[in-house]
């Protein structure tokens, strides 16, 4: 696929809407648009995923390595696709959007708030394109989104400001319809807080998309083993019966919402996927393993607690079942969460800690662990690189065990993760499938 890079000049900038108007700018054309997002994140992607009709990849080098990162971009579905950025071009050392661009050789299109500018965006985008001089990427800043930026003289003004090296690719007007509401961990999902079609639409026809397929090219970078890892093309939430493969439960509602399309795509392919709703009343299907994703269980624990699916896994993982939990899996399996408002309700109950939502985040970070011993997700001194963001802690039993060691990030309870009962694991970690850490889950499924 042809493809570019839409990053910003910081966090909070306005990179998820104009990437969202990108994708309707490209589909009004003809275009079939395949979104993607640098880093670990899940809440952009499902606001990209609502607009263009399919999940949008996940490129994170830290998480899939230089091999990883080129498979995902290839595994995409479409003829153009939109990368959008994570925080500020350069911030982020383990994997920053410039090391996005640069891994797969794809141009920059910045995108710069000029709601109160007009020759200083020009200014803005000349200086990120020539501090790429100083990083250690072949990056090239290519072009210029104005975000929140009026038309007649304020576009003039920034248009005619720009240097012939980096084009304009048009604004995005300032409209109420194109703020998406925040919370903790960032914005709301998609299907939550969907921007106004209207005004979506009306983004779209102020993009200069022929600009915008003149910058977009192919990858040049070759992909060492495009075959290895994660297969694509099947998400995994309606898979049919494979006769003989295992029965992997994965929990799919409100609650827990946070997973990658490629673990998707991997479970499919390995296994057969019951979706159940615990938020909603579900009991644990029969299944040969659990897979609890990370999500919102704060914003549903009574529901969680009310329901029969909590016991059944409690019952599940005491007989032996293999059940991993990540992060929002974590707390649901832990013995209490208590939220936000002070409430604290009882949950599955596997793991030996309580559960308490902050109200300021507790870790956020990519992270590196050492398996101490043989896990459910690696065998023993391998490590894995994952990510951390949320904003609970876990108050630990003096006696529970823990399956890793960590290596760079925060942990469950400092240097330790991974808490393990029974064949059971919960981790604030989420990794990707190609960590190899499903692999191993769905091993020792089968094993």
């Amino acid at each position: 696929m042809r493809g570019l890079v839409l990053a910003g000049t910081a966090s909070g900038i306005g990179k998820t809407v104009a990437t969202l108007a990108a994708i309707r700018a490209f589909e009004n054309a003809d275009r079939t648009v395949q979104p993607a997002k640098a880093g670990p994140d899940f809440i952009d992607p499902s606001h990209h995923a609502r607009v263009a009709g399919r999940p949008s990849r996940t490129l994170d080098p830290w998480l899939q390595g230089d091999d990883g990162l080129r498979r995902n971009y290839a595994r995409g579905d479409g003829d153009l696709c939109v990368v959008e950025g994570m925080m500020g071009l350069y911030d982020g050392n383990a994997a920053s959007t410039a090391g996005v661009a640069a891994g797969l050789d794809l141009p920059v299109v910045l995108v710069v708030d000029a709601s109160a500018g007009m020759e200083s965006v020009a200014a803005t985008a000349l200086g990120f394109a020539e501090y790429a001089d100083r990083t250690p990427h072949d990056l090239n800043v290519v072009g210029v989104v104005a975000q929140r930026a009026h038309g007649g003289r304020h576009e003039a003004g920034i248009r005619e400001a720009l240097p012939n090296s980096i084009a304009y690719c048009g604004r995005v007007p300032p409209h109420q319809g194109l703020e998406i509401p925040d919370r903790h961990l960032g914005l709301q999902m998609g299907e939550e807080a969907p921007l106004d079609d209207a005004a979506l639409d009306a983004a779209a026809e102020t993009l200069r998309t022929d600009r915008l397929l003149d910058i977009a090219r192919e990858p040049t970078l070759p992909v060492t083993d495009p075959d290895a890892g994660a297969a694509g093309g099947d998400d995994g939430r309606n898979r049919g019966d494979r006769g003989d493969s295992p029965r992997i439960a994965v929990a799919d509602d409100a609650a827990f919402r946070f997973i990658y399309p490629a673990t998707r795509e991997l479970l499919a392919e390995r296994a057969t996927v019951v979706p159940f709703a615990p938020t909603t009343g579900d009991d644990l299907p029969p299944c040969d393993g659990v897979y609890l994703p990370g999500g919102y269980p704060e914003l549903h624990a009574a529901a969680l607690a009310d329901g029969p699916a909590l016991g059944s896994i409690a019952d599940a993982a005491s007989e032996g079942t293999p059940v991993l939990g990540e992060c929002g899996g974590l707390m649901a399996l832990a013995e209490t969460l208590t939220t936000a408002d002070g409430d604290a309700h009882e949950m599955a109950g596997v793991l030996p800690a309580s559960v308490e939502r902050r109200e300021r985040y507790q870790a956020l970070n990519h992270v590196e662990l050492r398996a101490r011993r043989g896990a459910l997700t690696a065998d023993a001194g391998a490590r894995l690189r994952g990510h951390e963001f949320h904003y609970s802690a876990a108050d630990v039993a003096s006696d529970a065990r823990f399956a890793f060691d960590v290596e760079r990030g925060t942990g469950i309870d400092g240097d330790r993760e991974g808490l393990t009962e029974h064949r059971t694991l919960g981790t604030y970690c989420h990794v990707h499938p190609e960590s190899g850490a499903f692999d191993a889950f769905l091993d020792e499924v089968e094993g």
